[in-house]
């Protein structure tokens, strides 16, 4: 019997030489797993529910996603200052907690026929805010919750079970509400949300928090250490680029989309959460290609041709017609495609972030990249609606689209472009004001100990389409 590693700093606890024997582990899956498909149910419950129930507009439905997504704009930088110094089992919990309240409380206020577009309003700004928390917060516990060589493997299964919820989450929100009632489909979220807080609470690993100096810094400072730290990197000022490119594009492209699909196409709601449910078939593809392709072709090279081939397939879209089987097919094969593209972009991305980072800078390298490329989908989704309304669904679609192309247009431009299946190591050295890890530098990163396996792979973690450019 393979004998237990030895314990984690300050944890008093052996850490399981594998990773699935490991209950801590193994509790942070099933929680995250139980969130991520809440969080892609509910980004399909709410805008049907206003598209299909409530005769949303095109203007309507494109402020009621920035509104969503504005909290990313608001929140991004200060949560990534924040979860640096904090436990992120209780950030995780409180934000599980949080979204059960507010999809909780729009669908007593839905049962008792009241639900409208103010409530999902606050409902949409509510789950935005705490989903930022949650998502900073879990991208940093992976990194103190396992062993460095046990990264590959930790991320690889969390985005196995990500992909999973895109596959179950938009079929589970479309279907509930098409066939049953906005509320019944909010409570779905809602008890989702309640199995991921009783799951992550059970974590009893003591996590390695960076120590806190005598003087703390203010949260503006730690903020802009992690802005200083992400400029002044080549690698993720480039990620930060081609991710605000591709998110302003893409949240002006979903806008459209949602609204084509049922106008245009004169889909259900169920037929429409099916076909998007196809990215989940193709972001497991691109979880497990992820792991091999930039080991062995290099990272540069499967960033630029997955995001040119993901994004590309997208430009098929305003070319079909009706809702015939052939249109349902080729909708499934658009959106196959374009999950694999964009997980194989993202995970590399994440492999790219998490070995040049050092540990106590993780939630705020993070959180800046998320800024950067997710600050912007507000704007994005209110210009795909004035689009729709101005230009019409088939040609704003097709714009849209097109500009996701910019992404990989500047990776091309980017040393990002020339990564070889070796990244380049982390310092491990904090900048200034930064905490250390229980008061001590980690060791230096050899190239493949951080980031790789024995076989060179690299980590993998691909959060939705938040963080890939």
């Amino acid at each position: 019997m393979p004998s237990a590693s030895p314990a984690a700093p300050d944890s008093g606890l052996p850490v399981p030489s594998s990773l699935w024997r490991d209950g801590d582990f193994r509790r942070l899956w099933v929680g995250q797993t139980a969130s991520q498909l809440g969080e892609h149910a509910s980004l399909v419950i709410l805008p049907l529910c206003a598209v299909l129930t409530l005769d949303a507009g095109a203007a309507q439905l494109g402020a009621l996603r920035a509104v969503g997504q504005t909290p990313i704009l608001l929140l991004s930088l200060f949560v990534g200052a924040w979860v640096d110094s904090l436990r992120t089992r209780t950030v995780m919990v409180l934000s599980d907690v949080g979204r059960t309240l507010a999809l909780g409380a729009a669908a007593v206020v839905g049962l008792f026929g009241t639900l409208g577009l103010p409530a999902l309003f606050v409902v949409a700004f509510a789950v935005g805010a705490l989903s930022v928390f949650f998502d900073v917060a879990y991208q940093a516990s992976v990194v103190r919750l396992v062993r460095r060589d046990q990264l590959v493997r930790s991320n690889s299964a969390l985005e196995a079970s990500r992909s999973a919820a895109q596959i179950g989450g938009p079929a589970l929100g479309g279907a509930l509400v098409s066939m049953l009632s906005a509320p019944i489909a909010a409570a779905s979220s809602a008890l989702l949300f309640t199995l991921s807080f009783l799951s992550i609470r059970r974590i009893r690993r003591t996590e390695s928090v960076p120590e806190r100096p005598a003087r703390h810094p203010r949260v503006r400072r730690r903020i802009s250490e992690g802005i200083r730290f992400v400029v002044a990197d080549t690698l993720l000022r480039t990620v930060c680029l081609a991710s605000a490119a591709f998110q302003f594009s893409f949240a002006a492209a979903m806008t459209v989309y949602l609204l084509f699909l049922p106008l245009q196409l004169h889909m259900s709601g169920t037929a429409v959460g099916l076909t998007l449910a196809a990215t989940g078939p193709g972001a497991l593809l691109g979880s497990m290609l992820a792991a091999r392709l930039p080991s062995r072709f290099g990272h540069g090279v499967v960033l630029v041709s997955a995001a040119v081939l993901g994004d590309g397939a997208f430009l098929c879209v305003p070319a079909l017609n009706g809702s015939s089987a052939v249109t349902i097919s080729a909708l499934l094969a658009v959106n196959f495609v374009f999950g694999a593209g964009g997980q194989l972009v993202s995970v590399t991305v994440m492999a790219v972030r998490q070995t040049v980072t050092p540990d106590g800078m993780q939630g705020r390298a993070a959180a800046t990249i998320a800024f950067s490329g997710m600050g912007l989908t507000p704007l994005g989704s209110l210009l795909g609606g004035f689009l729709a309304e101005e230009w019409g669904l088939r040609t704003s679609l097709l714009v849209t689209a097109a500009g996701m192309l910019l992404s990989p247009v500047l990776m091309v431009l980017s040393p990002l472009a020339r990564l070889g299946p070796t990244l380049p190591a982390s310092q491990d050295t904090p900048p200034e004001g930064a905490a250390e890890v229980h008061g001590a530098s980690s060791p230096a990163i050899e190239p493949g100990s951080r980031g790789g396996g024995p076989d060179g792979s690299s980590p993998i973690r691909r959060p939705g389409l938040r963080n890939r450019p």
